[in-house]
């Protein structure tokens, strides 16, 4: 884990940390850091992974089925985010999330953070780690989070994942529930 960049480390601490149990990553691409997330979890836990892009979700489930991730651990969901959130409880089984990890198109954060809430679907407690929110940047989730007295925000500072000169930041997020 020593040589992940700066925010894969900030998210393997916190997936030690807090040892959840049910798992939601928004924005699978091609699975890499799908099995890192995957690597990181207790025995028992069950990661719902979301991913948009058909093709890319195709190289995803190869990639998670290689490094021995089977559908009981890691369910690999296609579809767009606002359309496969409001169908996690009934169709997925998926009643609460312990933690989730955003990653994918940062226009959508704060759509998605909004869509888990309405839905009742983040747990008393439950961890939300959206990454890249200075760049290229998630200024209205920032803004909102930082104002809703449901989340306390903490922003991590890290670089670019391939371009360490550019700076840019990670949200963590504790959900405190309604208030």
């Amino acid at each position: 884990m020593t040589r992940w960049p700066v925010a894969g480390r900030i998210v393997a601490r916190l997936l030690e940390e807090r040892a959840p149990l049910r798992v939601l990553e928004l924005g699978t691409y091609c699975g890499y850091g799908t099995v890192l997330l995957a690597m990181g979890l207790p025995p028992g836990a069950r990661l719902y992974t979301v991913e948009s892009d058909p093709r890319h979700a195709a190289v995803a489930e190869k990639v998670i089925r290689l490094a021995g991730f089977d559908e009981q651990m890691v369910e690999l969901i296609v579809g767009p985010s606002e359309e496969v959130i409001p169908k996690l409880r009934d169709k997925h089984g998926l009643v609460q999330v312990d933690f989730v990890f955003m990653d994918h198109w940062k226009g959508r954060y704060l759509r998605d953070l909004q869509l888990l809430e309405s839905h009742r679907l983040l747990a008393p407690g439950a961890t939300v780690v959206a990454d890249n929110v200075l760049f290229p940047g998630a200024p209205r989730f920032l803004q909102y989070v930082r104002t809703c007295p449901r989340f306390r925000c903490r922003l991590h500072r890290a670089s670019l994942e391939y371009c360490p000169a550019i700076p840019d930041g990670i949200a963590e997020l504790r959900y405190a529930g309604d208030t």
